[in-house]
């Protein structure tokens, strides 16, 4: 093994290291994919998690500049080939193998950007921060599950944005108490936290509905390699939407949904099922 050999795979180790401890959920669905795939996925929530950590949890540093300094260096990175920052080489070597767009990644750091300062959202800022946030992280896994194959990421390209979106708004809409008293954000447009009605909690959930129909027919038409996995993440996060709508609006203000361990094993025991009866 040569020398770049040996640190491509302790970088790989660290990526594969950071998915595992800050999301078990995210883990169990990206082991349930091919394992040609599970690596460039774990390097890419690598990067997404360090900058969500900058401005989520970096409260004694100047996030502005912490994170201005990382997009800096991710785009060195992607530019020269080469990290020493263990993540941002292993996102590098992704990016530069699936020909991920420039795009997608100034798109994503613009949302970031917006964390920073931002704490109310009208419509329009919202679809901004929905679409850098989610749907472009949907879009660099498709590139890796498409493997190069431009005619079916431009296909299922639509329906990856709206998986993307969907797995956020159910996030922002489980973690409203936190997101409000932690961060003081309000992502939801023309929503109060303080007069937060069940007229609004059923808006908001029509759109995520409409958001998780649109991203079905397209885990269904995924490579083979990549269906599975994305499928369970599809019905873990539908579970615990379901689970959301089931409760009033009062009660999400005070309390984080969740799904208990037992449950996401029948979850995956059942799309085990289905995917071998093919009834997804």
């Amino acid at each position: 093994m040569s020398s770049i050999q040996l640190y491509n795979q302790v970088t790989a180790e660290a990526s594969k290291k950071t998915t595992l401890m800050y999301s078990s959920s995210f883990s169990l669905a990206i082991k349930l994919l091919h394992v040609d795939l599970r690596q460039p996925i774990y390097d890419v929530y690598g990067l997404v998690r360090f900058a969500d950590e900058i401005v989520d949890t970096f409260h004694d540093y100047d996030k502005a500049s912490l994170l201005d300094q990382f997009k800096k260096d991710t785009y060195a990175a992607i530019e020269q080939g080469v990290s020493l920052n263990p993540i941002l080489h292993r996102f590098q070597l992704t990016v530069r193998k699936y020909n991920i767009e420039l795009d997608l990644v100034e798109a994503f750091f613009k949302s970031m950007e917006m964390d920073l300062s931002k704490q109310a959202y009208d419509a329009q800022a919202y679809q901004t921060y929905i679409y850098g946030s989610a749907e472009v992280v949907g879009l660099m896994c498709l590139h890796i599950f498409c493997d190069g194959d431009k005619a079916t990421y431009e296909g299922l390209r639509p329906s990856a944005q709206k998986l993307g979106s969907a797995f956020q708004k159910v996030n922002f809409l489980r973690d409203i108490k936190a997101d409000y008293e932690g961060l003081e954000r309000m992502y939801f447009p023309n929503c109060d936290f303080t007069n937060f009605k069940e007229e609004d909690k059923q808006q908001i959930e029509a759109d995520i509905q409409a958001d998780f129909s649109g991203a079905l027919d397209g885990i269904k038409a995924l490579p083979l390699k990549a269906r599975f996995g994305v499928y369970v993440a599809f019905k873990y996060y539908y579970t615990l939407f379901k689970k959301i709508k089931k409760t009033k609006h009062h009660s999400i203000l005070k309390m984080r949904i969740r799904i208990p361990d037992y449950k996401k094993l029948l979850i995956l025991a059942n799309a085990s099922i289905r995917s071998q009866l093919n009834l997804f």
